[in-house]
């Protein structure tokens, strides 16, 4: 017979979950505990319906895999139900206004998750501007600012290799080459705001031509401070990895140029050189591991021998997603 799942607390019940930023430490430790619960009862066949009967709108201006399929599953196995919206095949492709979509969803159901994530200055407002309206919890699925879900994936998994300090380790996330399309910054930004906030010294790395956006630099910069941790930027892949435990290299476009993926391209082909191969990862720790939020650009950003190796981390990371979600749909429904 299936055992019920233990019981959630109400206390976050109503937040919206926008940036990792606007949610206090002990609050990301509430959805990392509980992730960690629903991942343990998930495993043993418990059955976890903390949200029977409930609807989440998932409303998509790009394409997913993981994301959209964590939240699909994630709302199923939780008892309810996530209504999948391609923003291209609704009204909000017409100018549907941020206001009376938040309004009227509110009134359908119990949650609107949303990733805005490809075009610069866009995503972050038009969320908090639903947020605003809406009666119901908001969940960013990313956006141009942060990817908050994969970020507390990511620590999650961390948390699971390393231990509940972090505030010894190195982390360098670095830039990449990639041949495909210009691949938003949130990512990256993402991770030097979290990172910092648990104490782990981090390591930026990338060319001149793709910094990351400045509040999402002043706050990394901010959180390394009340941490204690280090937070350096460098223009070498290599320096970044130098003794790193964990390296994270993606590629992500330059903000001028968003609006001119051509350009963008060019500017990306200068560095074609920026790759994490084997060689690249001798630089880091014997014991160091390999992540990513996946797709990877397999022999541009990373070479098979790295991402299928030992030291890679990608698929445990992607089941975390599933998790997280989770727990952050649970707390917040």
């Amino acid at each position: 017979m299936t055992e019920e799942a233990l019981p959630l607390t109400d206390r976050m019940r109503g937040r919206d979950w926008l940036m990792t930023q606007d949610w206090a430490d002990d609050e990301i430790e509430l959805a990392l505990d509980t992730a960690k619960q629903l991942k343990k009862e998930f495993k043993t066949g418990v059955r976890t319906l903390h949200l029977p009967h409930k609807t989440i709108f998932l409303i998509f201006f790009d394409k997913s895999t993981r994301t959209r399929n964590s939240f699909e599953a994630g709302i199923t196995q939780l008892g309810g139900h996530g209504h999948f919206v391609d923003s291209e095949t609704s009204q909000i492709a017409h100018g549907e206004s941020p206001k009376d979509m938040g309004i009227i969803l509110s009134g359908y159901g119990h949650g609107i998750a949303i990733r805005h994530d490809t075009v610069p200055g866009e995503g972050q407002t038009y969320m908090r501007d639903v947020a605003q309206w809406a009666d119901v919890p908001v969940i960013n699925m990313q956006c141009d600012v942060d990817h908050p879900c994969q970020t507390l994936a990511d620590l999650m998994t961390i948390r699971e290799e390393f231990g509940q300090d972090l505030s010894k380790l190195k982390i360098a996330v670095s830039w990449a080459f990639a041949p495909s399309y210009v691949k938003p910054m949130s990512v990256p930004q993402g991770l030097i705001m979290l990172m910092t906030r648990y104490g782990m010294n981090v390591s930026l790395a990338h060319p001149p031509e793709y910094t990351l956006m400045e509040e999402s630099m002043r706050l990394a910069r901010e959180n390394a401070a009340k941490s204690g941790a280090n937070f350096e930027v460098v223009h070498s892949m290599e320096e970044a990895f130098a003794d790193a435990d964990i390296v994270y290299p993606k590629s992500w476009g330059p903000e001028a140029l968003y609006g001119d993926p051509e350009a963008a391209m060019k500017v990306a082909g200068q560095y074609r050189h920026w790759i994490c191969d084997e060689a690249m990862m001798a630089h880091a720790k014997q014991e160091a591991i390999y992540m990513h939020c996946l797709p990877a650009d397999r022999g541009s950003e990373v070479t098979d021998a790295v991402i299928d190796g030992p030291q890679s981390r990608v698929y445990p990371e992607a089941e975390n997603r599933m998790h997280t979600a989770k727990a952050l749909m649970a707390l917040t429904m």
